[in-house]
């Protein structure tokens, strides 16, 4: 269902400076010199060396809004789209990072003259190609001083870059070691058997398979030859589709879901999805229960476990700094809209979509991050309703780089690398510099194009950065706007 484009907007761009200009609580000093340098080595070393497997897709961006999408590969290398036919350029800065992971580097050894931010970028930030509505904020992640503003506390369309937001408030809520359990109850008699959805978008057929092989064991045990079977999404409320309505790029709302909904093998991008997932993933877990041995009397019903019961099976997901990631390089909507669900549970809130704002806007608020005037309306930034500022989105990624939060750190280990994965594979392809370095959130609407994300100047400084525009009318013009204020962060060419 595609998505009316919104007249442009008559607001004139938020004025400069203004905000957040006290520090974030960033620790400086050598180690974070080091660790800039280490995060710069880790995103060259990740792009160079695995290339991840993930297409060039800002999934329910402006594919979203579209009635139909091409298909992005699913597998193999980096896909390099309009790239430079010799692949990316080396990035500039390699031989300065490489240096600081000898060990003779100290806090004083970066070198390069400190630029003013504002003549490198103020004549960028004029592109037409960024629309009538532009903000921009670089803070340094070692001091949590600002280096640059212009708009920075104006509520403006995010996009996907919410996703930020979203995935710094689970790891703050729950932790990077949480995982999401499926479980399988048994009542007492053995007659009854319920799958139990916990939240998982990525539960796949292997593991109801594992999840169907034990429950089959322990009825075995008891000598029980055929079951109900009953399957409970209750761990859900509210409504089950996006108000973005039904579409390719998030499945409905559901507890309990195979693979994202998605009706094909595909494990990114846009996808026909069911209108029941919960549905069809105990119907799945029906005929796996038949294979192994213990058939099911008529068709899975909703329900929930008898009041005596007992847990005979658990799948417990990947780990909540694995889905983080995942939900970043790939801007997977369904990860970050369950992430979000998490989120709320874990605050005592409803998993819905009213649930996970009130509890992604109060994690931030316990972060002390600017939110005046910010509204998280969901967790993948389809919401056109969504408004955050670029002071939010570059000081959610300083706190993700502060030594005093480790547990954020997959937020930044799970933006995509400039020229190699995820929605940066086919940008920064041509020798026009920040390939490998750049690590950035993508965000694309109708009219709207962002870019938020870590970048190592001259001088050894991991910078964070977000820059929003809107009512831009070209998003390849404008994404390539964007990058090129990346890329001069850097000192690169552009």
């Amino acid at each position: 269902m595609a998505e009316p484009v919104e007249r442009p907007s008559t607001e004139p761009p938020g004025a400069p400076g203004g905000g957040l200009k006290a520090r974030l609580g960033v620790r400086g000093g050598a180690n974070n010199w080091q660790f800039t340098a280490v995060s710069a080595v880790a995103g060259l070393a990740l792009a160079a060396g695995v290339v991840l497997a993930a297409g060039p897709w800002d999934s329910g961006q402006r594919k979203a809004e579209r009635d139909r999408a091409a298909a992005a590969e699913r597998t193999g290398g980096a896909h390099h789209d309009a790239g430079d036919p010799e692949g990316p350029a080396p990035a500039p800065s390699a031989p300065a990072v490489l240096a600081a992971l000898s060990g003779t580097v100290t806090q004083d050894a970066p070198a390069g003259a400190v630029r003013d931010l504002r003549s490198v970028l103020d004549p960028l930030m004029g592109n037409d190609a960024l629309g009538d509505r532009r903000a921009a904020v670089v803070i340094d992640t070692a001091t949590g001083k600002r280096l640059y503003g212009k708009g920075a506390d104006a509520p403006m369309t995010p996009a996907s870059t919410v996703k930020i937001a979203t995935t710094v408030a689970a790891l703050s809520a729950l932790g990077p070691a949480h995982r999401i359990p499926t479980t399988v109850r048994v009542s007492d008699d053995l007659r009854t058997v319920t799958l139990v959805g916990g939240g998982d978008p990525t539960l796949d057929k292997a593991a109801l398979r594992a999840l169907a092989t034990e429950t089959a064991r322990a009825l075995k045990a008891g000598k029980v030859p055929s079951v109900r079977l009953r399957y409970d999404a209750s761990g859900y409320s509210g409504p089950s589709h996006h108000p973005i309505g039904p579409n390719e790029n998030i499945a409905p709302m559901s507890a309990l879901m195979v693979n994202e909904g998605r009706q094909d093998d595909s494990s990114k991008g846009p996808a026909p999805r069911t209108e029941d997932p919960a549905g069809d993933a105990a119907r799945t877990f029906a005929g796996l229960l038949d294979h192994a041995g213990v058939s099911t009397k008529g068709a899975p019903a909703p329900g929930r476990p008898a009041r005596k019961s007992r847990t005979v099976a658990t799948h417990l997901s990947a780990p909540l700094s694995g889905l983080v990631e995942r939900a970043l390089t790939n801007s997977d909507n369904d990860i970050a809209e369950a992430l979000a669900r998490q989120t709320a549970v874990a605050a005592g809130e409803p998993a819905d979509f009213n649930g996970g704002r009130r509890a992604v806007t109060a994690q931030l608020k316990k972060l002390r991050l600017p939110i005046k005037g910010v509204n998280v309306a969901d967790g993948s930034g389809l919401d056109r309703d969504d408004k955050v500022t670029a002071a939010l989105l570059a000081g959610l990624l300083a706190r993700a780089a502060d030594p005093a939060h480790p547990e954020l750190r997959p937020v930044l280990t799970g933006l995509p690398v400039a020229g190699f994965s995820g929605t940066l594979s086919g940008r920064y392809t041509t020798k026009a510099g920040g390939t490998g370095f750049i690590r950035a959130k993508t965000g694309t609407l109708t009219g709207v194009n962002s870019l938020a994300g870590t970048v190592v100047d001259t001088r050894g400084r991991l910078l964070a950065f977000a820059f929003l525009a809107s009512g831009t009318t070209a998003p390849t013009e404008a994404q390539a706007a964007l990058d090129k204020l990346a890329t001069a962060l850097g000192a690169g060419k552009r």
